[in-house]
């Protein structure tokens, strides 16, 4: 049986890693910080680390920026499943870029290290954030963007973007030295039960009722499940031909913006009406668009900031095919049913 250390085993993907991982069979260990909550159990609310218990996961108290506490949670591990980072760190005096690059960089450095101690395989959760605006809306065409396009340079201030890039620029280094195994999978902006990012956000957007959309909302949006993006992360890191590759995860199926408010509305028990807003008309509200971008995105697409209309507008550029080729990914969770179970169990939850 193998042996499994997640790291943001408590958050969106990181807890889907989790229940993928327990569904096959596999040894799980979560890296926590909270060593208190270990000792001592539970916490009003919904809370992570209980969960975790709940599931049989070995909690190991540490954290990815403490180097002795990473290594030794990850002893005796087969794979480290790294899916913590930073997508909307609190505001900070440290400059704005340090927010992102110390616990995604330098916690992925930890990671590298880590698994090299011990002889562990690596999966990095990466980002589509990685190609950068200009690649992301190269083609015209419906999942245009794979992962053989060249990197474009990202804006100064993409810093998530950045970070992501940065982190898996380590990561691939570290395999082709020959340092340790590794392999890095792409979603675009994630969704499902225990979001804490876009779904909330999304949710707070429909509080009265009315969506608005850019011609109609019939463009594909550049979503993905968390599910499927878990299920794409264990079936990498157990493919030894993946060692070294990196996958996009991001168009498991095709949503509409329209039909996502309208299933989103269902979880939420309130009837979403689209509120319509011309292509044109998006132009000259541009600003308006990036605002309601980033605030949807939870800050996980600032990148796309100069691209907002194209992101709203134009179909999901992303190709997953290279997944669905090397590592028969092929996901099964419709939206009509899994984007309401999110709001649902947000709903429920908050």
């Amino acid at each position: 049986m193998p042996t499994a250390l997640v790291t943001g085993a408590t958050g969106l993907v990181g807890s889907h890693v989790v229940e993928r991982l327990a569904a096959d069979g596999w040894r799980i260990r979560a890296l926590v910080r909270e060593p208190q909550v270990v000792r001592h159990g539970a916490r009003s609310g919904w809370n992570g680390v209980d969960w975790l218990r709940r599931q049989g996961v070995e909690l190991a108290a540490g954290d990815i920026l403490d180097l002795p506490s990473f290594v030794e949670a990850a002893r005796g591990c087969d794979t480290i499943f790294h899916t913590a980072a930073a997508v909307t760190p609190p505001s900070t005096r440290v400059h704005p870029y340090d927010a992102y690059r110390v616990p995604n960089v330098d916690g992925t450095r930890n990671a590298i290290a880590a698994a090299a101690r011990h002889g562990a395989r690596l999966l990095q959760l990466s980002s589509v954030a990685v190609y950068g605006p200009k690649t992301r809306y190269a083609s015209s065409t419906v999942r245009g963007v794979e992962e053989t396009m060249p990197l474009d340079p990202l804006p100064e201030r993409a810093f998530y973007a950045r970070s992501k890039r940065e982190s898996e620029e380590l990561v691939m280094a570290a395999h082709n030295e020959g340092r340790i195994w590794a392999t890095a999978v792409r979603p675009d902006v994630i969704f499902g039960p225990r979001d804490r990012q876009f779904v909330p956000r999304v949710a707070r957007l429909l509080r009265f009722g009315v969506a608005p959309v850019i011609d109609g909302g019939k463009a594909i949006m550049a979503i993905v499940h968390a599910a499927h993006v878990a299920d794409g992360a264990v079936r990498a890191a157990t493919c030894d031909a993946a060692g070294g590759r990196a996958y996009n995860l991001a168009n498991d199926f095709d949503v509409r913006w329209r039909d996502f408010f309208r299933l989103a509305g269902d979880g939420l028990e309130r009837r979403i009406r689209c509120m319509s807003i011309p292509h044109g008309l998006a132009g000259t509200l541009l600003s308006i668009t990036k605002r309601t971008i980033r605030f949807v995105t939870a800050g996980g697409m600032n990148v796309v900031a100069t691209a907002s209309l194209d992101f709203m507008s134009r179909d999901n550029p992303f190709n997953s095919d290279r997944a669905r080729r090397e590592l028969g990914w092929a996901p099964t969770l419709r939206p009509e049913s899994s984007i309401p179970d999110a709001f649902r169990w947000w709903r429920e939850n908050r």
